[in-house]
């Protein structure tokens, strides 16, 4: 039998599976063409979706602007990406009705959700800095502790959400 599977394997399964790899590995990536400022993300659940959008302004700390909309309600969050230096990194912070203007650290505190480092994964799977709005789109995205952090944030508390992410976002479509 085992000879059988393996001339089978051999003669048929093994160009089929080649054929698709070499299709599947000469497309180029779906999130070439896509800027990351117009990009979109879904958790592996499809309960969470991530939007970038282009920056308000020109002279913008951020280098990157998204909001977070949990399906299962009419919650949506407001992040911003922030590059630090050395090392440069590219950090995240995601909040929830966070008051307009001056605000103290406690007001901040208190909207906050989630904070820490946000990656971007090629296609090839080699995790960097998320890219500025104007680069290339990732294909997924790593917000690490993005899931615990929306459980013990007070939307959770509230009633809110009732959604803890993955970590992980894939890249799901481009808005033009």
């Amino acid at each position: 039998m085992s000879v059988f599977v393996s001339r089978l394997s051999a003669s048929i399964l093994c160009p089929a599976v080649a054929a698709g790899l070499s299709l599947l590995l000469a497309q180029p990536a779906l999130s070439a063409a896509c800027k990351q400022s117009n990009a979109v993300y879904q958790d592996r659940d499809r309960a969470l979706e991530l939007r970038f959008r282009p920056l308000d302004s020109q002279s913008a700390a951020a280098s990157n602007r998204f909001s977070v909309k949990v399906k299962s309600s009419s919650v949506e969050m407001e992040g911003f990406v922030l590059l630090s230096e050395d090392p440069e990194r590219s950090n995240a912070v995601l909040m929830f009705n966070c008051p307009e203007g001056d605000t103290t650290g406690e007001e901040l505190e208190a909207c906050m959700v989630w904070q820490g480092p946000v990656y971007g994964i090629d296609a090839k799977g080699d995790i960097a800095n998320l890219k500025t709005e104007s680069g290339e789109a990732a294909e997924k995205l790593l917000l690490p502790g993005l899931g615990p952090a929306m459980r013990e944030s007070s939307l959770w508390e509230a009633g809110k959400v009732n959604v803890a992410p993955w970590d992980v976002l894939t890249y799901g479509g481009c808005i033009q």
